[in-house]
Parts: structure tokens; sequence; C-alpha cells
């Protein structure tokens, strides 16, 4: 599947253009952690840009996401190494988390968000004026953001090997690279 194949499907599958948004966020984050790790960046943004794509609609069923976007993605004939990546960031999915690019978009799927929510409470609501510091902050408010689940993003650092400072720059540099698109 080709990058504009998968933003179409997105597009399809979801209406809430923030969600829309989400993909775009994780496909960014994926793309520069595959760089940084000498990884297939195409590869590894197709994964981020398509992890949620069943989200609704599987709203009302949880334990269906991923599956449901497993058999949409099997059905277009994508590689079975993207479906099972996209696949293992929901526990629910019993897919194991078993290569370093599953790792990745368990770890950076969370961050999104609260770089997000971060930029929002910003006083220019820009991620331009963001920083890493200004984000560990947040990260270590318990009330803020509070579905931006920490113990999944804290998995950088034992199943990637990247601290969490190091991981929150990677992966906020990577969306201020798309900010426009992200209207951040």
């Amino acid at each position: 599947m080709r990058r504009d194949e998968a933003l179409a499907l997105v597009n399809e599958l979801i209406k809430n253009k923030n969600l829309v948004k989400h993909h775009l966020a994780a496909e960014a984050c994926m793309r520069t952690l595959a760089r940084h790790f000498g990884e297939d960046e195409e590869t590894w943004g197709l994964v981020g840009l398509l992890h949620d794509a069943d989200y609704e609609i599987t709203e009302k069923d949880p334990e269906r996401h991923t599956l449901e976007l497993g058999k949409i993605l099997r059905e277009k004939g994508v590689d079975e190494a993207i479906i099972r990546a996209a696949q293992s960031h929901s526990d629910a999915s019993g897919v194991p988390r078993d290569t370093l690019m599953a790792k990745a978009l368990y770890a950076c799927d969370e961050l999104t968000g609260l770089i997000v929510a971060a930029a929002l409470v910003h006083p220019d609501k820009k991620l331009a004026s963001l920083d890493v510091e200004f984000i560990m902050r947040r990260f270590k408010e318990k009330a803020f953001a509070r579905g931006a689940h920490r113990e999944m993003i804290l998995t950088c650092e034992p199943e990637l090997d990247i601290e969490l400072k190091e991981f929150i720059g990677i992966c906020l540099l990577a969306m201020q690279g798309i900010a426009d698109d992200l209207g951040l």
C-alpha cells in the first residue's frame, strides 16, 4: 500500500478530523523513529498512519479495535508486518509487540496526544513554541492529559532503549515538522 492509498483509507474510515490528525502525528513520529533506528521510513510511516483506522468502527466495542483493521488491511493486500505492528498497539488484540516497529508505535501513540494537549494549553497553541522541558513538566502532572497513558509512553526506555526526554524530543520534532497539517 502506498501512502496516498493509506491516507485515502484513513479519510474514508475516519470522519473526525482530530482523529485524522492523530494518524498524521503518529505517522510523522514513526517516520522519524525509523530514521533514528536506520529502518524503512515508508513502512514505519504506514504503520503510524493506519494504526487506528478502525477506531470509529470499533468505538463501541474496543475489544475489536485493530482486529477489524487487520481484516480491512488484509483484504487490501497490505504487508503482514505492517498489519501485525498496527494491531499490536492494542493490548486487547492479543498480538505481541515483538518487533522494534511495533514497540515504537506502542510508545509514540500516546505521546502524540500528550504533545497536542501541551500545545493547546500553551499561550499561542503552536507546536513551534514547545520544548522538551515544557512537555516533561506536563508529563509529570498526573491530572494533565489524563487519557495519555504514561506507562505506555515510558516503554520507550526498556523497549527502545531511548530515554524519555530524548523520545519526547524525537516525537516533538517530528510533529513540529507537520504542524500546519495538524493545525498547531
